[in-house]
């Protein structure tokens, strides 16, 4: 693996540079917020639930009732079967809407598409599986093939449903179940239910005027056209040659595909709000004989160092496993202080996050040179550059899309002046009263992940016990025990970014709260119980135990240029992580164990 370094970061004028930054910001804000985006439904329904990858089989309703249903058969659903499975709970189904397991990663399948995190840590069940990731970040066949693997591993095809979409959940007091109501006309009834819908998995539009009155082609990156592009998800586009192509968004997505959409269609123009951070990938092959030095809970131990790096921070001689953008500001931190034998800095907050706060200003300056270095024409390298801190988008990782911008068939236009777009045509995109025609427009516009719940979850009803609806209870603010269960929605098990943990390798706290799911069915039917709730007043013992170790974040987030990790900067817009508990992922960890070590399932009631 390579040596892991410092990076060389230039002094900065930090007040000139935070005035810059929040001008950028405010060049960017839009009083619609959240709702500048349209919902992927009714006429727009073919963004989400068309699926191009595989056709969908007509199939008879079912009718079935059954102990667990998990939705979704992505990573988070495919860990909760597991997890299931090693509790001696094997009465489940995992319904999916895509037609095999992987989640987003089947859904994405656009040219280019890679993780921007690094694969030992986030790939899951790896040592269960066998399986050693190829790269350092996995492309998106490596990432769907996995899922695909630990299906068959575990066979968990058979109990799989899919193509199929939920489109009600609602609990009956009457028979203990959850009635489970799908597009395909089935009748589920569950007695548990296990939400592992994951972040990522509903596209949304961007709302601009008259998207509908396009003549020429469209779709998301989400759902990749491959017959109208040519080509896979390795590139190789070669229906597009005659194709002049129009692509609206500059995050991950858009990021990865433009490289290839530039090197396949006759004329590229990229619509750019904001720019991203591009840090450089520098992707290597796994080395063999590294695998070979691995001893057991090597990746546990990687996956602690990668969470020190972006959420806590090293301990003294602790080396950076992971060395890529996501560490570096850390990395960078933690070389200074051993320059300057500074580690007791760590015991005083403050300066701490001052010392972070300057290197984080010094490697985005950085990042917006080596823009310079690479893009040759001076007016487009200045609409690439970044202006806001570290964190406040995702950050992404590339190193074929700066120099894109030198090729002659390739133009970027800059909207942020205008905060979008201005209207769509018949004909193509209108941008200062100038309107540019295009054959295909393809949309980057990202996920339902900030905005409000139903928009996420896409299912209604979604009630609880008298008919409550989930909506509603969390409509101002979470409110769990433990960050996976809520009072008045017996049965019923979250996962994600609610009130539960939070570390750098997501599929990590996946598994973190599978773990704790698994145990209370596990013990809900060993103990002969039909239904299991916390009461009311242990959830808003977690909600205060959640406020004790909240981290007050509110400056850095307004002062974030809009998107989605900060809710399109909308004052009480709620945070890409939920409601998350600081008190540390590991200490969260630790507190869950010692609950179930007591075997009283503290703060739960159950009903048989």
């Amino acid at each position: 693996m390579q040596n892991c370094a410092p990076t060389q970061t230039p002094d900065v004028d930090i007040p000139a540079l935070r005035e810059k930054y929040l001008a950028e910001r405010d060049k960017r804000l839009r009083p619609e917020g959240q709702k500048q985006y349209l919902e992927a439904d009714n006429e727009f329904a073919e963004f989400y639930e068309g699926d191009p990858h595989m056709p969908v089989v007509p199939r008879q309703p079912i009718t079935d009732d059954i102990e667990v249903v998990i939705l979704g058969g992505g990573f988070c659903g495919l860990i909760a079967a597991h997890r299931l499975q090693q509790a001696g709970v094997t009465d489940f189904r995992i319904v999916e809407l895509g037609g095999d397991f992987g989640g987003v990663w089947y859904w994405n399948r656009y040219p280019g598409i890679q993780i921007d995190s690094d694969a030992y840590c986030y790939l899951p069940l790896l040592e269960e599986t066998g399986y050693m990731p190829k790269e350092k970040y996995s492309k998106g066949d490596e990432c769907f093939e996995h899922a695909q693997r630990i299906g068959k591993h575990f066979g968990l095809y058979d109990n799989a449903i899919f193509h199929t979409l939920i489109r009600s959940l609602e609990w009956d007091d009457e028979i203990d179940r959850w009635q489970i109501r799908t597009n395909r006309g089935d009748e589920i009834r569950a007695r548990f239910v296990v939400m592992a819908q994951g972040p990522y998995n509903r596209p949304k539009l961007p709302g601009i005027p008259g998207i509908t009155d396009f003549k020429g082609h469209t779709f998301h990156t989400a759902r990749w056209d491959y017959d109208y592009t040519g080509g896979d998800l390795h590139g190789g586009l070669d229906k597009i040659a005659d194709k002049k192509i129009a692509i609206i968004g500059t995050g991950s997505s858009g990021v990865q595909a433009i490289p290839h959409l530039a090197q396949g269609a006759k004329h590229l123009t990229v619509f750019q709000r904001t720019p991203s951070y591009i840090f450089e990938r520098a992707n290597y092959p796994t080395d063999p004989e590294w695998v070979e030095s691995l001893e057991p809970g090597w990746r546990a131990a990687r996956q602690r160092n990668f969470h020190n790096a972006a959420f806590a921070f090293y301990n003294p001689g602790e080396p950076d496993l992971i060395c890529d953008g996501w560490t570096e500001v850390a990395r960078n931190m933690a070389a200074k202080l051993n320059e300057t034998n500074g580690w007791a800095a760590l015991a005083d907050p403050a300066k701490f996050m001052e010392l972070k706060e300057i290197e984080d200003y010094r490697s985005m300056e950085r990042l917006r040179r080596r823009v310079d270095e690479i893009v040759e024409d001076p007016e487009t390298a200045e609409k690439l550059k970044p202006y806001y801190r570290n964190m406040c988008k995702r950050p992404v990782f590339n190193d074929e899309y700066l120099p894109t911008f030198n090729r002659p068939n390739v133009t970027l236009v800059d909207v942020s002046g205008t905060k979008g777009v201005e209207r769509i045509t018949e004909k193509g995109i209108i941008v200062d009263g100038v309107e540019h025609e295009f054959d295909c427009i393809v949309f980057a516009s990202g996920f339902e992940i900030t905005t409000a719940l139903e928009r996420q979850f896409d299912i209604a009803p979604f009630a609880g016990r008298e008919g409550t609806s989930l909506y509603d209870h969390w409509g101002k603010g979470f409110r769990t025990l433990h960050g996976i269960m809520a009072h008045g929605f017996p049965n019923h098990f979250a996962t994600g970014f609610v009130q539960g943990g939070v570390t750098a390798s997501t599929t990590l706290m996946f598994e973190q709260q599978a773990d704790h799911i698994a145990y209370i069915i596990k013990e809900a039917q060993t103990r002969g119980a039909t239904v299991v709730e916390p009461t009311a007043e242990a959830e808003e013992d977690w909600i205060q135990t959640v406020r004790t170790y909240s981290v007050d974040n509110s400056t850095f987030t307004t002062e974030c240029t809009p998107g989605y990790y900060n809710s399109e900067g909308e004052p009480s817009g709620r945070s890409f992580l939920g409601d998350p508990f600081w008190g540390g992922f590991y200490e969260l960890t630790e507190l869950l164990e010692n609950w179930r070590s007591t075997g009283k399932l503290e703060g739960l009631v159950l009903e048989k």
